[in-house]
């Protein structure tokens, strides 16, 4: 296979690769949780939380295509599976069915998480001068706040 040249070393897209990594993982998990809370709410709230959470899983659907195509752009392996995710996450899964203002807790908090995973890799892609990794957080950021602006809201 020919050697990738795209102006940015080795070492850099490795470390960019590791931070996109993290925020493919906390994508997939978050995917999956609100998914799972699609599935299972119930309660006064259940025909809107049941319609949020199915546009925001079936956003972050797409959202995880984007961040593994960007990772394997950089030449790197994307993870995909449930055991590297598990370990690269920093949401944890939750067990059992929780009551649905629960599931809005739980899930602004992973909204949240998300947006600081990604906000942690920016430095990493300024310093590189790796401009579509920039662009690809700066989005997945404002689309993940607002989740979480929404979910917010509803708690009020």
């Amino acid at each position: 296979m020919k050697m990738i040249d795209i102006g940015i070393d080795e070492p850099d897209r490795r470390e960019i690769a590791q931070g996109l990594s993290q925020l493919l993982a906390d994508t997939y998990t978050l995917y999956l949780q609100t998914h799972n809370f699609h599935w299972n709410v119930a309660g006064p709230m259940f025909q809107t939380l049941h319609l949020m959470f199915e546009q925001q899983y079936l956003e972050m659907a797409q959202g995880v295509d984007v961040i593994a195509e960007r990772i394997r752009a950089l030449a790197v392996a994307a993870p995909g599976t449930y055991a590297e995710f598990s370990e690269l996450s920093s949401i944890r899964e939750v067990t059992g069915v929780p009551r649905a203002e629960q599931m809005i807790e739980i899930l602004l908090d992973g909204h949240e998480a998300v947006v600081r995973t990604a906000r942690s890799v920016l430095p990493l892609v300024d310093a590189a001068h790796d401009q579509p990794s920039a662009d690809l957080l700066v989005q997945r950021m404002q689309i993940h706040e607002k989740s979480a602006w929404m979910l917010r809201s509803l708690l009020a």
